[in-house]
């Protein structure tokens, strides 16, 4: 291996590249994560620790004060002693001394496991197994309550249905992403990093000298808009089922969501940020309800013809407007919008998402990235 000089494959450069991370549980013996993050971050150089058995080495100190990055190796290092996983009954071991261990063992890690959110990405592991190491990582039965959750990240199969349903029972904080890894990661460093440049842009003041102000700090937070956000517009009457709607999307398809609920505060400032909003959402989604459509004004409609007038640019053969129906109504009821009625619906009552709305909204999510990327 050392002979070898494999170079860090590109996901792993990526995941690197994203400096908020600082500690990294990685389940291989390579070192070839923390060569990525020599490799990518300026002045930074990776802390290498692991655990096994005879020697569970533990972080520096708590999460928040460690001064660099971190990678351990939860399945031990490569080394010539034979210290590490290899077989099926090495990781069996290992596992269970994790579960038998003194309290004293790997104290700081296992802390910042259990009181963080988790990332797993790429774990292909069995059914059995993944239970356990979700049970491992936040010490404490995955039913009881608690703030922080888990996002498992990696490409389904029949024979994972099991585990599926164990984890929407069980561990509801627990939230799954069935998707490539690989591309997951593209994604994620892409967001991450023009969000920071947004960020960072705000904080810089023009040429000419003067700080920017708040029409333009709306103009940097709709440019960092990721591709395939979707703008939900509702009536106030209906803003639990929006609320429910932004939710599932969120949560089940990892899908960013802008709803306004500010709507009773609008002012000039805020309508011109919902304008903008509405320019850079890669789709709109208005809710139909009995409550809107027999309201003949309200701030919704506003957004409704913004979106309208939107479509007109966009071609008929591309989606942009999916009407989301929360109730009966009908496509023919009065109050509705002729262009809306040339979109394909959706009809989830109360707002509450199915299976095939998520995997709908995910292929659109893909095709506009896919064609903003042509």
């Amino acid at each position: 291996m050392n002979q070898a000089r494999f170079a860090p494959p590109e996901p792993l450069l990526q995941l690197a590249g994203i400096d908020r991370f600082k500690l990294f549980v990685t389940l291989t013996f390579d070192s070839l994560l923390a060569l990525a993050i020599d490799q990518v971050r300026t002045g930074d150089r990776a802390l290498e620790l692991k655990y096994s058995p005879k020697n569970a080495q533990d972080l520096p100190g708590p999460l928040e004060e460690l001064h660099q990055p971190v990678v351990y190796h939860l399945f031990g290092k490569l080394s010539s002693q034979p210290d590490f996983v290899i077989t099926e009954e090495d990781m069996l071991e290992f596992l269970h001394h994790m579960q038998s261990r003194s309290v004293a063992a790997a104290e700081h890690l296992f802390d910042a496991l259990r009181d963080n959110h988790l990332l797993f990405i790429g774990c292909a592991f069995p059914d059995w197994l993944s239970r356990f190491l979700l049970r491992i990582a936040k010490s404490r039965q995955l039913s009881l309550r608690r703030t922080e959750g888990e996002l498992l990240v990696g490409s389904l199969t029949n024979r994972d249905s099991d585990l599926v349903v164990f984890l929407r029972h069980f561990s509801k904080r627990t939230k799954i992403a069935s998707c490539s890894p690989a591309e997951f990661v593209a994604e994620l460093a892409a967001r991450y990093t023009s969000r920071a440049a947004a960020l960072e842009a705000a904080r810089v003041k023009p040429s000419g000298g003067a700080a920017i102000g708040s029409s333009d700090a709306g103009d940097v937070a709709n440019a960092s808009m990721s591709p395939g956000a979707v703008f939900i517009s509702y009536t106030h009457e209906d803003q639990a089922a929006a609320n429910r709607l932004r939710d599932f999307l969120e949560e089940e398809a990892g899908i960013d969501v802008w709803l306004d609920t500010r709507r009773l505060e609008a002012g000039d400032d805020w309508g011109q940020k919902i304008r903008r909003d509405i320019k850079g959402c890669s789709y709109f989604m208005p809710l139909i309800s009995a409550a809107a459509t027999r309201r003949h004004e309200g701030y919704f409609r506003r957004e409704w013809s913004l979106a309208v007038e939107r479509a007109m640019d966009i071609a008929d053969s591309v989606p942009f407007i999916i009407p989301v129906a929360i109730d009966d109504t009908v496509e023919s009821t009065d109050g509705v919008p002729e262009r809306f009625l040339k979109a394909q619906w959706a009809r989830l009552p109360d707002g509450a998402g199915s299976e095939d709305f998520r995997r709908r909204m995910v292929a659109l999510v893909r095709d506009y990235r896919r064609r903003t990327h042509e």
